[in-house]
């Protein structure tokens, strides 16, 4: 089977935000439901899609493998992944569609979810090895919560009001918060491994100046040393450390930008004992040295 590709500008347009929502329905003749609708084409895109199955039953071809999909599921599908539906019966999903970078998501605060960590950047990664056990399957009465949610930020993004860039935006934040939340109220213990990385990440996040040690995070991850790294790089590209040097620097930034602190004291704000060694690595992963970036 050929795979095609999703071009967002026929879901975003050339003008406002990069979100879309759009609902497919099946009917006897399995009509499309709108236009560019591929749900039963091979396909894949730049942008992130959020699947929520709000009615019926599919199998879900992703990558070659094949999973069943029932009314409550719900899981995100990252950028350049082959993925289709098929043998739909009564099958109702809405898609929200979105580029996180465009839309301006505020990653480092939603990662210190625990929740959105596992579900919105482990689980995707690990779905085919968890054979689709670590998604989120809603209940009957939080689905319905959720289908509200995305009715708000369908009309938002029809019609066009004044400042729907800013309520649908508000509404996307308010759904993965609640996503994420429910997610740690997952009771598979795939999802609960992942929650356990997610739990690492959001402590890195909200606590980066924090003198880590590797067996902080062991604790809090319950997992060995190399299960650990093995998960973490997996999902990040990068191992805890360089993930706490990363997160460190992007602050560094953004005090360099935003205070009138000096470079030392901004180095042991976010972490780092010795400025020497804070300079090194700031230009080590921007190519600028601290004095140099805050004067540009």
């Amino acid at each position: 089977m050929k795979s095609t590709i999703a071009d967002g500008i026929h879901y975003f347009g050339l003008d406002g935000v990069p979100l879309a929502v759009r609902r497919v329905r099946t009917d006897p003749a399995h009509t499309p439901s709108h236009p560019h609708d591929l749900t039963e084409v091979e396909h894949s895109h730049d942008f992130c899609e959020l699947v929520i199955v709000t009615q019926g039953r599919a199998m879900h071809c992703l990558e070659g493998d094949d999973f069943p999909v029932t009314a409550g599921d719900i899981f995100l599908l990252q950028g350049r992944q082959r993925h289709y539906f098929f043998d739909r019966e009564d099958l109702v999903l809405t898609n929200i569609m979105y580029e996180p970078e465009g839309i301006g998501l505020p990653e480092g605060d939603l990662r210190k979810l625990a929740g959105y960590s596992a579900m919105f950047l482990l689980e995707p990664t690990y779905r085919r090895q968890h054979r689709f056990a670590s998604r989120l399957h809603l209940k009957r009465v939080p689905l319905a919560h959720v289908e509200r949610l995305t009715e708000e930020m369908e009309r938002e993004c029809t019609d066009r009001p004044p400042g729907y860039e800013v309520a649908v935006r508000a509404k996307l934040l308010e759904l993965i918060v609640y996503l994420s939340r429910a997610y740690t109220e997952s009771d598979t213990t795939e999802a609960h491994a992942l929650l356990r990385v997610g739990n690492v990440i959001g402590a890195l996040e909200h606590d980066y100046a924090k003198e880590w040690r590797v067996a902080d995070l062991l604790s809090i991850a319950h997992m060995s040393r190399s299960t650990l790294m093995r998960v973490f790089r997996r999902a990040t590209g990068q191992t805890p450390i360089e993930y706490l040097v990363r997160l460190r620097i992007q602050k560094a930034m953004e005090l360099l930008r935003n205070s009138g602190r000096t470079i030392t004291e901004i180095a042991m704000d976010v972490g780092f004992n010795d400025s020497n060694y804070f300079s090194r690595q700031f230009r080590r992963l921007t190519g600028t040295p601290p004095r140099q970036f805050r004067m540009e």
